[in-house]
């Protein structure tokens, strides 16, 4: 009872300090889960296999963790080491894009097929923040969709806040889409032994059919306002998307890496290649084609959101250690009785709620195990819950301003540039976009799967 009381003690401050972003994320879960492996697992339950467990460090060894592994089972206890490499590997990818201007590339190519327009901008690059998430990390979408934005609303006169809200909001539900869009889902993946195709097919339609009706929604509440502001002649523009392109090679390279990721990726179930073999080898060949920019592009890796994913999942390893999940999922069990459509519910929207106040990395790494256990205990199928749970933390994520990674970086370019987004602002248009997903969401599963 004591180890049990002490997890839940550090989990809950480990919650309360990334809420309030007063220390960083990474410094807050690693101290956490030290603790957990000092205080829970050392003192009071004197379980040197219980640690040796949550840092899982064996796992890596094992073949079948970089080949035909199937269901992983170092991932829902203790340190998912497939989803670190993978991450790491990406980033490399990614930043290696950036360094070669396809994403801005990319950006101005799709403004002068629709002859810089603001409409058309807007819904071409909802769609396109969209597509590009369900491969690359949201973050970085973002990162570079929102400044090509604040650049065309200054060139075509017509606000960018409109167009970045909406692209948030595209980028959270691209990467509900496939298992490698949102880290949520990749840890989902991962742990229960699902592939890209699994996805997909799952929550990839799902998230399609919610994009129809998110465009719809987007456009009637700002296509007024990006008609009024357009009265710049187009001939006034002189951006080329050729001018993004500094290196013709470098570019290139970039684009077959991008493209044997992707083919990778839709494949691994077939080849029996992990995301971990993934990721590392993406990361190894975009390091080798970088030649001497090989430490820049090392040193620009996310290091702190790594090293946060491994205290993470050494504080949840703490709560599955000592049976804390369990009690949650019989307490689930309970409300919902033998209602499979009342446990799909209650699951999707605490996620979706509780995802739109805190980080859904940490949400979605402790509900695994719990959906884990209301499966066995309830004879449901753990597909059906798997799906249930990345919908709710991806797509809830995106109703509040501090609800995923991706909102604070796209309201944060917007402010750089003079245009500020307020609480007030975001949660008017975004909010009642996120109920109406998460709704449909809901209805999608009743309908295929039960």
């Amino acid at each position: 009872m004591t180890a049990q009381i002490l997890a839940v003690i550090i989990f809950i401050v480990m919650f309360a300090l990334i809420v309030s972003e007063k220390i960083e994320r990474h410094i807050v879960s690693l101290g956490c889960g030290i603790l957990m492996m000092i205080l829970v697992f050392g003192i009071c339950m004197h379980s040197g296999s219980a640690i040796l467990e949550t840092l899982n460090i064996s796992g890596i060894f094992r073949p079948d963790f970089w080949y035909n592994a199937g269901e992983s089972a170092n991932a829902s206890s203790g340190i998912n080491w497939e989803t670190i490499i993978f991450i790491a590997g990406m980033m490399i990818m990614v930043e290696g894009m950036g360094r070669a201007g396809f994403f801005r590339w990319l950006c101005l190519q799709i403004a002068k097929m629709v002859n810089y327009k603001a409409v058309p901008i807007f819904i071409t690059f909802m769609v396109m923040s969209f597509g590009l998430a369900m491969f690359i990390d949201s973050i970085t979408v973002i990162l570079f969709l929102a400044a090509v934005t604040v650049e065309l609303g200054q060139l075509l006169n017509f606000s960018p806040v409109p167009v970045i809200l909406a692209e948030i909001f595209c980028a959270n539900l691209g990467g509900s889409a496939t298992m490698c869009g949102d880290p949520p889902n990749i840890i989902i993946g991962t742990s229960l032994g699902y592939s890209f195709g699994d996805f997909i097919s799952n929550t990839g339609l799902i998230a399609l059919i919610s994009l129809v009706f998110v465009i719809i929604y987007f456009y009637i509440c700002f296509h007024k306002k990006l008609k009024s502001k357009t009265d710049k002649s187009t001939e006034t523009v002189k951006l080329d998307p050729k001018d993004a392109i500094e290196n013709p090679k470098d570019f290139a390279i970039s684009c077959v890496i991008f493209a044997c990721a992707v083919v990778m990726l839709v494949t691994h179930a077939q080849t029996g290649l992990t995301v971990a073999t993934i990721g590392l080898f993406i990361g190894v060949v975009t390091l080798i084609a970088a030649g001497k920019d090989a430490l820049t592009l090392l040193k620009r890796v996310d290091y702190k959101t790594l090293l946060f994913f491994m205290g993470l999942f050494m504080v949840v390893g703490g709560l599955e250690q000592t049976g804390i999940l369990s009690v949650i999922a019989n307490f689930i069990a309970k409300i919902s009785g033998n209602n499979v459509m009342l446990m799909i519910a209650i699951v999707l929207w605490i996620s979706a709620i509780a995802s739109a106040f805190v980080d859904n990395i940490p949400f979605a790494a402790t509900m695994i195990p719990i959906i884990k256990s209301l499966s066995q205990m309830q004879g449901v199928d753990l597909s059906i819950l798997a799906w249930t749970l990345a919908l709710g933390t991806d797509i809830g994520g995106s109703a509040t301003p501090i609800g995923a990674s991706a909102n604070v970086v796209g309201i944060s370019v917007a402010a750089k540039n003079g245009h500020m987004i307020g609480w007030g602002e975001y949660c008017k248009y975004v909010a009642p976009a996120t109920v109406i997903v998460v709704l449909i969401s809901m209805l999608s599963i009743f309908v295929r799967y039960l």
